[in-house]
């Protein structure tokens, strides 16, 4: 790849900071490189492509003369800024949920659908942390043996939610352990000792996390018919989102044939001991989607349960943003100076 002119819009919150680490990590031939953040993380300094950046106040004006940009922001920021940057000439990398379901804004895990990265203009979408991890598991599923129904409960940890829910669950530990109340506010409810069967907002009967893990496999696995359902639940882990999968399939196939197709995948490590199985600990630092728990499931023909894990900071977020770039450099989609 060429050498690329980067910003990261969101640079100092959980996301960003992995976006800075793995960049350098995966030797991303960096150019130039701003941090933009709002007027409250102003004037930080980070260290970001091996030397020491001052974060900037972003602006109408702060994608002048740049390739990439990284959104880790919210969806709020992605639908004012991100126009702008690419009216400016850069190519945005979106993490929010501003623009994943618009028809024509590429919705991309690499592994699973790079071949939709030549329809972008512009905007290209990563996906929420939970579909990420799943469809990973699922396309070379669907391939192999032909995706009928899907089923997910989630496990999610509160770093999904950002710092301040990070905090707050140490907080509200602390407080419960030394016999003081709990005090929510990140959350509706206490998250200590908990587990809080929400995530976001209500609308016809599911949250809005549980309908993009729906919506958003469909068009990713481009299986607008699949059917899929979700429910979300947040726990008290800080990294790493857990999920209890239930596969049916067109095509017969035993839980061996299901590990051996997963295993194929350079993503995915599965774990056959049924003594052994990846947790939240597991995955912590690591880019690869972990599976294990996998066996038949009793009550259905051809279904399969999977216990999916992976670090929702990393391969849920951050990395994949970052392996979306490399891809479009890889295609010739990405801007870059010689």
């Amino acid at each position: 790849m060429k050498p690329t002119r980067v910003a990261i819009l969101g640079a100092t919150g959980l996301v960003g900071q992995r976006v800075i680490d793995i960049l350098a990590e995966r030797h991303f031939p960096l150019a130039e490189i701003r941090l933009l953040a709002t007027s409250r993380s102003a004037g930080t300094e980070m260290l970001a492509g091996g030397r020491k950046v001052t974060v900037e106040e972003v602006s109408d004006e702060s994608f002048s003369g740049l390739d990439l940009c990284f959104f880790a922001a919210s969806a709020g920021a992605s639908r004012h800024y991100a126009p702008l940057a690419v009216r400016q000439g850069a190519v945005v990398i979106d993490k929010s949920s501003a623009f994943r379901m618009d028809a024509d804004v590429p919705l991309v895990v690499p592994e699973v659908n790079s071949h939709h990265l030549g329809a972008h203009k512009g905007i290209v979408c990563s996906p929420n942390c939970s579909t990420i991890q799943l469809v990973v598991a699922l396309k070379p599923l669907d391939v192999a043996f032909g995706l009928r129904r899907v089923l997910a409960a989630t496990y999610q940890s509160v770093s999904g939610t950002g710092r301040d829910a990070v905090d707050e669950l140490i907080a509200q530990s602390r407080d419960i352990l030394d016999g003081k109340r709990a005090r929510p506010e990140v959350y509706p409810r206490q998250i200590a000792f908990n587990v809080i069967p929400q995530i976001d907002e209500f609308s016809g009967g599911y949250t809005s996390e549980e309908w993009k893990m729906v919506n958003e496999t469909r068009k990713i696995l481009d299986r607008p018919d699949l059917g899929i359902s979700a429910t979300c639940v947040r726990v008290p882990v800080l990294v790493g989102h857990c999920e209890a999968v239930l596969v049916e399939t067109e095509r017969p196939a035993s839980p061996e044939e299901i590990a051996d197709v997963l295993s194929a995948s350079p993503s995915i490590k599965v774990v056959r001991d049924e003594a052994d199985y990846p947790v939240p600990l597991d995955s912590a630092g690591s880019d690869h989607v972990l599976v294990g728990r996998i066996r038949r499931d009793v009550s259905g023909k051809n279904a399969f349960w999977l216990w999916i894990v992976a670090d929702n900071l990393r391969k849920g977020a951050a990395t994949n943003a970052v392996q979306i770039a490399e891809a479009l450099g890889k295609l010739g989609l990405l801007g870059g100076i010689a």
